[in-house]
């Protein structure tokens, strides 16, 4: 039996939400869609960093870099920077320019690491100095980075008024019960002040996972492979220009995430509370800086996802379906890759197409679990924690690939069997092989010296063009950069 929904509920006004809301909306403008959220429940994080299919999300909303810039107080993302990782620094930044492929394979990339040309070799140049090109300034419309750091309450702000925009409705009220129909379908929420009635309903609770724990959904906890349980979160001050980064600097007992958005920075410790408290953690981050904090935010978790994030008529998306440590700020990613997934299995869709979404999903929350994972096969040992760190299993998927990973350069056909939506493919995974010294150089370098002479003079090209055109350019410090956008705006 086919079911098409002519009405949706977005329970829960986060981030998740409402991307959820948006897309849907966008793309079935005749249907119902409302989002049921509480004023009195807050919103997650003091500030937040996206991932690249932001820039699919605004793509399909319609919406312009200035108006993000200005009306998120948001600053440009090139990547995640490492630093404290026992190893050198290194950037996690796909280089469109560097990212050259003759079949599968990245040449100039491999080139480069063959090379020994170090992490500013695969990166570039214009981040590592938080410089951005004049020449975006005068094109609007396009942007240097598809990933953006954003003020929470601001973004939340944003993405409201473009559901009214769209003609979403947004109650605040707070669902605090169910009706659920013989077929084990919801038929009416309850709420404080009235209830409500629709044919499909996305829970967006966050933690609180208020529709879909009831529909029998179990959590799988990823806790074997990950040892984060615990977060900080506090603001600091402005600075004088602004990183074109996310910081994930280790710490003694997990790490340190520091966030640009306008005016000031968000901050984190994400850490495992068997080795550190929140005072403790406090304390280590007091001694870094140089001067106190103020806690914003404290929460304890158990890293995992869903077992089924769709059951009869609801929908898990975001922080109910998964959480994972923010180390790849997959949380946003995620949620996106999810709603445009359920934009094309929602009409007519059927148990089997449920249960195909379920499985892609799961490719989506696994593929970040093994990513994440990867970041902890480090060298460094100087505390108990990342002592321990080196006994962690490994998931079976990323054991088997780190061993081929080795000697070989990741390609698209290991991830094959993979839904497309995953987030985390053979380039990114490049960047933390090699940042943290997991690669066989000479073996890279073997498997480039194999590649014709044609392919071995374009890479050489490449990479002196890139040098070049870097040097060459007129740029503009980020923040200066961001100052005339919003002046301009």
């Amino acid at each position: 039996m086919t079911k098409c929904p002519k009405s949706i509920a977005v329970v829960g006004g986060g981030t998740a939400g409402f991307i959820s809301a948006l897309i849907l909306k966008k793309r079935f403008p005749q249907l119902k869609i409302d989002v049921i959220r509480s004023s009195k429940i807050g919103i997650v994080g003091v500030g937040e960093g996206s991932t690249e299919h932001w820039g699919d999300f605004m793509t399909f909303l319609e919406f312009t870099p200035a108006q993000i810039i200005k009306e998120c107080d948001a600053t440009f993302k090139g990547g995640i920077m490492f630093q404290n990782w026992g190893v050198p620094d290194y950037y996690h930044s796909i280089h469109d320019a560097f990212n050259k492929t003759k079949g599968q394979y990245a040449y100039v990339y491999a080139k480069q690491i063959g090379d020994n040309a170090g992490p500013k070799g695969i990166t570039s140049k214009l981040h590592w100095d938080n410089q951005v090109n004049k020449w975006f300034l005068n094109n609007p419309q396009e942007s240097p980075t598809n990933q953006y750091h954003f003020n929470t309450n601001k973004l939340n702000s944003f993405l409201t008024d473009n559901c009214y925009k769209l003609g979403i409705n947004v109650y605040d009220d707070e669902i605090n019960d169910f009706d659920i129909s013989e077929s084990g379908d919801i038929t009416t929420l309850h709420g404080n002040k009235q209830k409500y009635n629709y044919d499909f309903y996305i829970d967006s609770t966050g933690f609180r996972k208020v529709l879909i724990s009831k529909l029998g959904a179990k959590w799988q906890s990823y806790s074997k492979y990950l040892k984060m349980n615990s977060a900080i979160a506090f603001p600091t001050g402005d600075t004088e220009n602004y990183n074109m980064w996310t910081i994930a600097r280790g710490m003694d007992a997990g790490w340190l995430f520091r966030i640009p958005v306008w005016g000031r920075h968000g901050n984190g410790y994400i850490y495992d509370s068997n080795y550190i408290d929140a005072d403790g953690a406090k304390q280590e981050v007091e001694k870094m800086y140089g001067h106190e904090i103020e806690i914003g935010k404290q929460i304890s978790f158990d890293p995992g996802a869903l077992d089924r994030v769709w059951i009869n008529n609801c929908c898990a998306i975001g922080l109910s379906a998964s959480f994972v440590e923010p180390l790849e700020a997959s949380s946003i990613g995620s949620s996106i890759q999810q709603a445009f997934l359920l934009m094309h299995r929602l009409p007519n869709y059927t148990q089997e197409v449920i249960d195909n979404y379920n499985e892609s999903v799961t490719d989506i929350l696994n593929n970040i679990r093994d990513f994440v994972a990867l970041h902890y096969v480090t060298k460094r040992q100087d505390t108990p924690f990342w002592k321990d760190v080196q006994n962690l299993e490994l998931p079976d998927t990323l054991e088997t690939r780190l061993e081929r990973w080795r000697y070989k350069m990741p390609i698209k056909e290991d991830f094959n069997k993979e839904s497309n939506y995953v987030l985390f493919r053979d380039a990114h995974y490049m960047f933390i092989l090699a940042g943290l010294e997991l690669f066989d150089t000479k073996q890279i370098k073997a498997e480039f010296e194999m590649q014709d002479i044609e392919t071995k003079l374009i890479a050489d090209s490449v990479i002196r063009d890139i040098h070049l055109n870097e040097n060459t350019l007129i740029t503009i410090p980020h923040k200066e950069f961001l100052r005339l956008v919003r002046q301009n705006a």
